[in-house]
């Protein structure tokens, strides 16, 4: 019997108790700082990351997997009895990931090795993942699991709330003056997936604000259609960043939590729903404090 195997990368933010129910592998995204390189959710996590970035007042840097790393893992997929590979990657408008697998399966001429570029990312990405795995489980063909992992991607949306500007400054997307005004007069900026981008959608002032306008941009892409499946992706900040934070109004501890519970009373909401942290590779960029709704609608 035919057996194909679902790789994706460390972007795709799934828990790993939840990756490991579908043998999914998980190649993970590098965390650098200076000479020092981190393996995403293998070694280095958002306490360690953000404590560190409190201390040392700049951020990280982020690369995509090396085509070494994808060599390894499809081998490993070999070696385990499959004789075909489907590997789902992040968006290649925010990543080099897709191109680094790319150049990984042309290393295998006589294997089947398949990668996509979901255009998408976190959760996004990790539904079309899931989606595809059980396909494959279930007896479809590679092709076939491709084409039900983009009807996913059709269908899912992306809403977040930003409680600082303060890491994107850092990265230089924008100005450190830009970011000091804004936390001034409390801006909470709204995130959104839009054309394999994550984009600043709107512009909200408080975080009770912004988290509201989240809820109702998902209820407006909710209407008329159930929700099939719904995950909220949180950036806890570090104990040591919690006093800094709460200058800023983000309840950090336990927003994901109060975030569902908002969620729930406004739309109806599948009987569960994953919560999840997102993952160094993403949390660098997005800061401590952000939470973000992915969910699913029904055809």
């Amino acid at each position: 019997m035919s057996h194909s195997a679902i790789i994706t990368d460390t972007d795709s933010n799934l828990p790993l108790e939840l990756a490991k129910k579908y043998n999914i592998v998980q190649v993970p995204i590098l965390i650098q700082f200076g000479d020092e390189s981190f393996r995403d959710i293998y070694d280095i996590n958002n306490d360690t990351i953000f404590a560190r970035i409190d201390k040392e007042g700049k951020l990280p840097t982020t690369a995509a997997p090396s085509p070494g790393q994808f060599v390894e893992a499809f081998k490993a997929a070999f070696a385990s009895g499959a004789d075909s590979i489907l590997c789902l990657n992040i968006s290649s408008e925010i990543s080099a990931t897709y191109a680094s697998a790319r150049q990984a399966a042309e290393m295998f001429p006589d294997k089947r090795i398949e990668v996509l570029d979901t255009r998408s990312l976190a959760m996004g990405q990790g539904y079309m993942v899931l989606a595809a795995a059980e396909a494959v489980a279930n007896g479809a063909s590679i092709e076939e699991a491709i084409t039900v992992a983009e009807d996913v991607r059709s269908r899912t949306y992306l809403f977040g709330a930003l409680a600082t500007l303060k890491y994107i400054a850092m990265s230089g997307r924008v100005s450190a003056l830009a970011a000091g005004i804004a936390g001034l007069l409390d801006i909470k900026p709204i995130l959104s997936l839009q054309n394999g981008k994550l984009e600043l959608l709107e512009k909200i002032r408080t975080q009770s604000k912004s988290w509201n306008r989240a809820i109702e941009l998902t209820a407006e892409k909710a209407t008329g259609h159930k929700v099939e499946k719904m995950s909220i992706l949180n950036v806890k900040c570090p104990d040591s960043a919690r006093q800094k934070m709460s200058i800023l109004n983000v309840k950090c501890p336990d927003s994901a939590r109060q975030f569902e519970g908002l969620l729930r009373a406004a739309i109806a909401c599948p009987d569960e729903i994953v919560q999840a942290d997102m993952n160094p590779g993403l949390s660098t960029h997005t800061g401590a404090g952000m939470v973000a709704v992915v969910f699913v609608v029904a055809k």
